[in-house]
């Protein structure tokens, strides 16, 4: 055979092997499973963080994923297929949402589970998807994705009630008082308090052991410093406050959402 018989035929056997798109093979990566490889490490985790952060809020689960081709499949057969495949959503809830971008077909899908219909409507599943256009247009999918994911969230949470704070503050250590902050009350109190006792112990002739009262009294006013307005140890540490994925939770697609192209 010759040489160019033999590209030809390689360039064959691994268009070939690219074909076929396995939804079996597939497993999350995470909220955002990029196997298209189109996301930057910023975006991804910051979308990562927001989608724990909204299901701690919420209880409704995100999923974004990212393929290069569909390999000729409906959009929509494959995003109903792997939402449910995956479980997105919580079980009996059906409160989940997959947001499905094909890089090499230039189409999107965002399906809805049954739960979130209400929230998310065909028509605003689709003005979502055709704002996103200029940035795809662009190569910016990370971007693109942030900006649809804080989109959805957003809405599911208002719905609820609720809010998505992606600059919570997290509890820290009760602080220390300065070393210099001195409880004056308690020792103007002790100095009349010692004074007192003081002329009592003259007046009676014993002066020896009268100092050990006063000066007993005044060390557990002053000494007694983790007592008295915080002073000491205690108070908050640090916590894992459980901004990671977890996995999903059985949900189902209520086939809902809308598609889209760019």
């Amino acid at each position: 055979m010759k040489p160019l018989g033999r590209v030809l035929l390689a360039v064959l056997a691994l268009f070939s092997s690219a074909q076929g798109l396995d939804l079996n093979s597939l497993k999350p990566q995470g909220y955002l499973s990029d196997f298209a490889g189109v996301v930057d490490p910023a975006s991804r985790q910051k979308i990562e963080l927001y989608a724990a952060r909204l299901e701690k809020a919420t209880g409704a689960q995100m999923a974004i994923v990212t393929l290069q081709t569909l390999d000729g499949e409906p959009i929509e057969e494959v995003a109903n297929d792997l939402f449910r495949r995956w479980g997105i959503g919580k079980k009996g809830e059906d409160n989940g949402l997959l947001f499905l971008l094909v890089i090499q077909d230039r189409r999107s899908r965002l399906e809805t589970g049954f739960g979130l219909e209400p929230i998310i409507n065909a028509g605003q599943a689709g003005s979502l998807l055709r704002s996103m256009r200029p940035a795809l247009r662009q190569n910016q999918y990370g971007e693109a994705l942030w900006v649809a994911a804080t989109a959805m969230g957003d809405k599911i949470a208002a719905a609820k009630g609720v809010q998505v704070d992606m600059d919570a503050p997290r509890p820290r250590r009760a602080p220390e008082p300065a070393p210099n902050d001195i409880p004056w009350p308690l020792i103007i109190g002790g100095i009349f308090l010692l004074l007192m006792i003081m002329g009592r112990g003259n007046r009676r002739g014993g002066g020896g052991g009268g100092g050990f009262l006063p000066g007993l009294i005044l060390g557990s006013m002053m000494g007694g410093r983790s007592s008295y307005g915080g002073y000491g140890g205690g108070g908050f540490g640090g916590y894992d406050s459980g901004d990671t994925f977890g996995g999903f939770g059985g949900g189902d697609s209520g086939g809902g959402g809308a598609s889209s192209d760019w």
